[in-house]
């Protein structure tokens, strides 16, 4: 099962162009919590696949539930995508509008600076990367029996020449990594 999500995170949300696209940002936000990050995954595919605009955040620390993950999504599109989960048997733990800064999810993300490099950390995964060359230094965290064999194939690569984590991968860490490695991708090559 975990395969086929990781296969479909390379698949391109629908054209703009699409009638399956619906309109993004009406700027009123919303979280769907679930029980497990299993769920939060398939959600994510689900929705995007649907053409709604979603982004896999961290929950803020009076939500959580165990699961480290929601689906921020358009409050417009809430009916939208209850029905289209539930359809799919996927029931939400709660949709909480985000109506209070304390409310706000927290981005996955926390980026260190250590001069020469920088390291981005998702969830329990950090990739760290030289500033100059865009060369992957370390790879660590998590416990999933894939990350050994990751890191190994990540070190010493170039974020712009490297084989993305969810290509091979196949654990939520891999899963977690793959979120790092693109947040990396996308910092390096703004600085550069």
């Amino acid at each position: 099962m975990l395969g086929r999500l990781f296969k479909r995170w390379r698949t391109p949300a629908p054209a703009s162009g699409d009638a399956r696209r619906m309109p993004s940002d009406t700027g009123a936000k919303g979280f769907l919590v679930f029980h497990n990050t299993g769920e939060v995954l398939r959600a994510e595919r689900l929705l995007r696949d649907a053409g709604l605009a979603v982004e896999v955040k961290g929950p803020p620390p009076q939500l959580r539930t165990g699961c480290d993950m929601v689906i921020v999504f358009d409050v417009l599109f809430e009916p939208a995508a209850r029905r289209l989960l539930q359809r799919e048997h996927l029931e939400p733990l709660a949709a909480v509008p985000v109506s209070d800064p304390l409310l706000e999810p927290v981005s996955l993300f926390n980026t260190t600076d250590y001069g020469e490099w920088f390291m981005v950390r998702a969830a329990n995964m950090k990739i760290t990367v030289e500033k100059r060359t865009g060369t992957i230094v370390n790879v660590s965290g998590g416990g999933c029996p894939d990350v050994p064999w990751l890191a190994a194939r990540l070190n010493g690569c170039r974020l712009d020449e490297a084989e993305e984590p969810c290509a091979r991968g196949q654990t939520l860490c891999a899963y977690a990594l793959h979120k790092a490695f693109v947040e990396a991708r996308r910092i390096w090559r703004e600085e550069a």
